[in-house]
């Protein structure tokens, strides 16, 4: 697809690269990136993310044992996203404030939605300067060490991490699901030839995995989703525990 200006251009072109240089980022370059993330829309303009920037070199290795992926030590810059209600909690008590609707899932999914926008925000601000970022969603297969290592108080969740730097690869670009069984006009509605277009994505799929490991791998992506449905990882499965540990009320 042509890109109508630089900026589709560049999204057009995102691909998660792992492996950066040992070149740093810029201390303004991080400010710029901050006051990117700072912008951000927010629902109801109450801004309930927060940011952990983790550079301490024993944190990294830990959060890369979560995440069951070494490279995550070694990227130039690791961002941990956070929903935030304890901030604003803060904010009202000091503000006479002394009821516990802080604690309800309307605030959780304010600052679940809020730290994922933000996250995105900053990966389009940093391919933008040439850079390469990746996704740690990784950061979820033990969310309550996650909490443990960054010292997270009650009323935050820990969302997703965004690795980036100046990147050391130049990753295939991996092929998307079609379009047309992802967009749909005022109803939810599968075509009715869905199942040959996922059958010519799985294709697709499987050529982009023998190019990309010189064909040591060949899945599909309908082969891919069945192994993830059927391979749970447990402390994923009941996450809603560790949101309740964390003091947000589940219930209605």
């Amino acid at each position: 697809m042509k890109a109508i200006s630089e900026t589709i251009g560049r999204q057009l072109a995102h691909r998660s690269v792992r492996e950066f240089t040992d070149r740093a980022v810029p201390e303004e370059v991080l400010g710029a990136l901050f006051e990117v993330m700072n912008r951000t829309a927010t629902s109801t303009g109450l801004q309930s993310y927060s940011v952990i920037r983790v550079t301490d070199a024993g944190q990294r290795r830990r959060v890369a044992e979560v995440c069951g992926q070494e490279y995550v030590a070694r990227a130039t810059e690791l961002f941990i996203f956070v929903a935030d209600a304890y901030r604003n909690g803060a904010i009202a008590r000091a503000k006479g404030y002394d009821g516990e609707e802080i604690r309800d899932m309307d605030r959780f999914f304010q600052g679940f939605t809020d730290a994922a926008l933000a996250a995105q925000n900053l990966t389009n601000a940093v391919e933008s300067l040439g850079m390469g970022a990746v996704y740690f969603g990784s950061i979820l297969n033990d969310s309550r060490a996650i909490i443990e290592i960054l010292g997270l108080p009650k009323h935050t969740f820990p969302v997703v991490g965004v690795g980036f730097g100046y990147p050391a690869q130049e990753p295939q670009l991996k092929p998307r699901m079609p379009i047309s069984v992802k967009v749909f006009e005022n109803r939810y509605e599968l075509p009715e030839d869905f199942e040959e277009t996922v059958a010519a994505y799985d294709e697709e799929m499987r050529g982009y995995y023998d190019t990309r490991a010189n064909g040591r791998r060949s899945d599909s992506f309908s082969d891919q989703l069945v192994a993830r449905l059927e391979n749970t990882i447990d402390n994923r499965a009941k996450m809603l525990r560790v949101v309740r540990e964390q003091g947000f009320e589940l219930g209605v």
